[in-house]
């Protein structure tokens, strides 16, 4: 066959090589992460189909995908789908390969015309594949015109335990009904929807139906998010779970096996950097986007300037207001010193870091105290931790850009934590107990005090327990047993309890480890004590 320039096929030309695409790998399936935005963590991905002809090179799948409903062969290729994510998690199952749910899409034509559900439950027995690890997702376009068979195919898997997800919620005619009548475990939002314009009727209509499935309980994920700006919008208005190019475009298998590898994930493109990209002088411009990030994405945020050991605030958010307390005003704010509010180690603290941000050009943080006093709340003391920035300067005024957060209600649990702390290794002391928090994922392991002190073992133990082997403080006998315990975490275990003799006069403790686990079930660390035991005890 002579070579020809890659263009887009036609439909006969799709449907006569279809055949020959799943058989010579033309037809193959990408991966595209799912990311919890608040915490980095991996929390399942998008199953995508991909074809790429040897001559014609990739087919959109806009194009090819009618094509192939149209003609009675997307059940193939949706089957195509499933069988190579079954045999992609059997190979994560087999070679200890960090796995997560992985998402396949169900067209109406599948349900339509086919016992689509039994044929996904028996490819799913055939490879043995945990059912937890398979969710399905259904468009919202293709419960109209058959409700019934849609609910009877819902329900089906509910029934086999399969997760279903809503996708592209929002771009039907009937969202609420159809949302009203079937029952999804989880909606995706497509960032489509805004168009571009996050501040606009887009971006109020999508907190709404946030807001919606919360009430619903029923966790939304956004999809085609591309920007630091969208990531934060999503997370302002209660939507953490995202999927989009911000984090990772769909993956080969290879590829995403080592993004399955990695435990915290970053954005490609940090929200940090939209900070930094700010052009101050934009900042008093309704219209443009510094002004829509600083009222509404940023978080409590103000602007002042610096001067001859003065300050004076010239803009603040809501939130700033709403983050500080006490039913100010933002006249009563834009009236402030804020140095008048600090005592002398506050405001040497505070001058100290803006001269520093000044100096370096880059952000700087501090806490302070500040006496606050409203009209309606009287005097209140609050402790700030203030990110600070110079973003402008004429002569010897400088302009700061800030964003707050108000620790207060935090230091004092803190103090009150440490209150407690101090209390319980009190009582440590009186029954000679041991505790440490062990990071199942990267084998890091933090002791307490006691551990520091009497056994000395460091603030920070890598590659645990390997260390503490080596230096006697586990008795080699038991290497085994604990290496075993350690692979028990890692699979799942969510206790553990034995009798070990510790230290090198191989004292006996009790031994325990309970663990935490993520939104999938995965274990994230175990916390680990050891008690003496009592005498009586140890005759026994």
């Amino acid at each position: 066959m002579s070579y020809e320039s890659p263009r887009q096929m036609n439909e006969q030309e799709l449907v006569a090589s279809f055949s020959d695409a799943v058989r010579f790998g033309h037809l193959y399936v990408l991966y595209q992460p799912k990311i919890n935005h608040t915490t980095g963590r991996m929390i399942g991905a998008e199953a995508l189909m991909r074809w790429k002809h040897p001559i014609y090179g990739v087919q959109m799948p806009l194009d090819f995908i009618p094509v192939l409903e149209k003609n009675n062969l997307i059940l193939d290729a949706d089957l195509f789908v499933c069988e190579s994510v079954c045999r992609f998690l059997r190979r994560c199952l087999d070679e200890d390969i960090p796995a997560v749910p992985i998402s396949i899409n169900m067209s109406r034509y599948d349900i339509f015309n086919h016992d689509y559900v039994n044929m996904i439950e028996q490819m799913r027995k055939k490879y043995d594949i945990p059912v937890k690890y398979i969710h399905i997702e259904v468009t919202e376009s293709s419960a109209i015109g058959g409700m019934e068979l849609m609910t009877r195919a819902l329900n089906q898997m509910h029934e086999y335990g399969y997760v279903v997800e809503m996708d592209d919620f929002g771009s039907g005619y009937s969202s609420l009904n159809i949302l009203k009548d079937l029952d999804v475990d989880v909606i995706k939002l497509d960032m489509r929807f805004l168009s571009g314009d996050i501040g606009g009727r887009g971006g109020a209509i999508l907190s709404s139906i946030v807001q919606m499935t919360k009430w619903l309980n029923t966790p939304v994920l956004a999809e085609g998010v591309e920007t630091p700006e969208q990531a934060e919008f999503m997370k302002s208005i209660g939507c953490y779970y995202i999927q989009g190019y911000l984090y990772s475009k769909p993956l080969n298998d290879e590829e995403f096996i080592e993004k399955l590898k990695i435990v915290d994930h970053e954005p490609l493109s940090k929200s940090t950097d939209l900070i930094y990209s700010i052009n101050s002088g934009r900042f008093w411009d309704p219209q443009s986007m510094e002004t829509l990030l600083f009222n509404e994405l940023v978080g409590p945020a103000a602007i002042f300037t610096y001067k001859d050991g003065k300050t004076e605030f010239v803009r603040v958010n809501a939130k700033y207001i709403k983050e500080i307390g006490m039913n100010l005003t933002a006249r009563e704010m834009l009236g402030m010193d804020l140095l008048d509010s600090l005592d002398d180690d506050g405001k040497k603290d505070l001058v100290g870091t803006l001269e520093r941000a000044i100096a370096t050009g880059e952000e700087e943080e501090c806490e302070v105290w500040r006496n606050v006093c409203s009209q309606i709340c009287g005097e209140e003391k609050v402790l700030i931790r203030g990110h600070v920035r110079m973003i402008g300067h004429a002569d010897d005024r400088y302009l700061f850009y800030a964003m707050v957060q108000n620790i207060t209600a935090d230091r004092r649990r803190y103090e009150a934590l440490e209150e407690s702390e101090r209390k319980f290794r009190m009582a440590s002391e009186q029954n000679n107990t041991y505790a440490w928090e062990y990071e199942i994922s990267t084998h890091r392991m933090r002791p307490c005090f006691r551990c520091m002190r009497d056994l000395g073992v460091p603030p920070v133990v890598e590659d645990y327990p390997q260390p503490l082997f080596d230096n006697g403080l586990f008795p080699p006998d038991y290497y085994d047993m604990y290496m075993d315990w350690m692979k028990q975490l890692e699979n799942g275990v969510d206790h553990l309890e034995a009798i070990i003799p510790l230290t090198p006069d191989r004292i006996p403790f009790i031994v325990r480890y309970t663990t935490e686990f993520d939104e999938n079930g995965c274990p994230l660390k175990a916390y680990g004590s050891a008690t003496i035991v009592v005498d009586d005890m140890a005759d026994k």
